[in-house]
């Protein structure tokens, strides 16, 4: 996409939008399986009055409390940014998707993919309602427009929640695509969508392939239409940059028209990054 398209489609233009940088602690009010590696955490309280989320790419950060405590501690926003209690040990923190807020209920869901040992997921597997977790954001929204003439969205575990979201707000009749790569068949999901959607699936528990391959081939194959179009991605470091890479030499996609985010990293922890270059 260049400078002569936005003239004539200025709806296609992606803006950033900053947000009031604001911490809160929520209760838990729900805990609900969606797969055997999946969980729907739904926090309510009134600071939610004032949440902000203004698109399916924000990302908040999720604040657990210390083993055998009820509840986090959570810092304050200062000039800038987090302020923690000196006298208190750091909390463990992770980014997460807001993947639903009903602002008149106050309630916010954040789904959790149990896809490695770690703090987040030995919170998520005994959440029960009545405990707590710190919420911290977002700060900002990089919103990318409906109107493109197709979307495609390539994931893991960790983009379900965000590819989730984003199909249910899309309006009807957009073409939509999905590339994503679980570990087998039991950890799909449905999109309730109002677009015209075309999912592929592959696994990593095909002996086939080694992790991300299927994902690749499949990437190198994948029918792209003519138009406008826009492509999301996220999902483990390595992988996405591999994804990008494909896409920018093979596929000849305008890496303007990409956005890739490494939502986690094999070996390492707490890694949330825009892939750029």
């Amino acid at each position: 996409m260049n400078d002569d398209i936005l003239q004539t489609r200025p709806d296609l233009e992606v803006t950033r939008v900053r947000h009031a940088l604001k911490f809160r602690l929520l209760e838990v009010k729900r805990v609900q399986p969606l797969t055997p590696n999946f969980v729907s955490i739904t926090l309510t309280g009134d600071a939610l009055e004032d949440f902000e989320s203004a698109s399916f790419d924000d990302h908040v950060k999720v604040f657990f409390p210390e083993p055998g405590a009820l509840k986090p501690t959570v810092p304050v926003a200062g000039p800038d940014g987090p302020v923690f209690d000196p006298a208190k040990p750091r909390p463990v923190a992770r980014d997460f998707t807001p993947r639903r807020f009903d602002r008149d209920a106050r309630e916010l869901d954040i789904e959790f993919a149990l896809h490695e040992a770690g703090p987040a997921t030995a919170w998520a597997a005994q959440a029960a309602p009545g405990q707590f977790l710190g919420i911290g954001g977002p700060r900002g929204s990089f919103v990318i427009p409906a109107h493109f003439d197709w979307h495609l969205f390539i994931g893991d575990e960790t983009a379900l929640p965000a590819i989730a979201r984003r199909l249910e707000e899309l309006p009807a009749g957009t073409r939509a695509a999905t590339l994503i790569e679980v570990a087998d068949a039991s950890a799909r999901i449905e999109f309730d969508t109002r677009a015209d959607l075309y999912a592929e699936w592959r696994y990593r528990d095909d002996a086939v392939h080694p992790d991300g391959g299927a994902l690749l081939l499949a990437l190198r194959e994948i029918y792209l239409p003519d138009g406008e179009g826009y492509i999301w991605a996220a999902g483990e470091a390595t992988l996405m940059r591999a994804v990008r890479q494909l896409l920018c030499v093979e596929r000849g996609i305008d890496k303007r028209r990409i956005r890739a985010s490494a939502y986690w990293k094999r070996g390492a922890q707490a890694v949330h990054e825009t892939l750029e270059g």
